[in-house]
């Protein structure tokens, strides 16, 4: 929310400048065509004026623009830190299964992994996914509700497979 703000105060600061080189610009304009300029002293100092004024301008509009940026489109720093911590969240949990999985034997491994890539997956997929034994995937996963790590749940006449909140 600061960002809005900020480019709030911003873009009504250009605007106001602004508002006040348009109207220098304007008398330059008048005094040019009062003098009806000449190859004078005082006509160059009014074209150099006038020329250093088209830049203030550039400045103004690049500012206006920041103010707009700021106002309509920047992510406010709440949202980045939310976003930092999620990032760093699922970085720890990805760290906390890798570090499970140095622990296990390469069906177990298969096991957990396909598992975690397919939440709820079936007995009897989990099977021909991992390349196992029907026997193999059950007691793979008895010692895993057992440490812990999944839970099986009653569908149909077979289960499905989560992983506990532990990851």
């Amino acid at each position: 929310m600061e960002n809005k703000k900020l480019g709030l105060v911003i873009l009504s600061i250009s605007a106001l400048a602004g508002i006040v080189a348009f109207g220098f610009m304007n008398v330059l304009g008048s005094q040019t065509t009062a003098m009806q300029c000449y190859p004078t002293n005082e006509c160059q100092r009014i074209e150099s004026l006038l020329g250093l004024s088209h830049i203030a301008v550039g400045l103004i509009s690049f500012i206006g623009a920041l103010g707009i940026y700021l106002l309509f489109f920047s992510t406010g720093e709440e949202a980045i830190l939310k976003r930092l911590e999620e990032e760093k969240r699922m970085k720890i949990e990805e760290n906390k299964f890798e570090l499970i999985l140095k622990a296990m034997d390469e069906n177990e491994k298969n096991v957990l992994k396909a598992i975690k890539e397919q939440d709820g997956i079936t007995q009897s997929t989990l099977k021909f996914r991992a390349d196992l034994s029907k026997a193999k995937v059950s007691q793979i996963l008895t010692d895993f509700e057992k440490k812990n790590l999944v839970k099986r749940e009653s569908k149909g006449k077979t289960y499905a497979v989560h992983l506990t909140e532990n990851f």
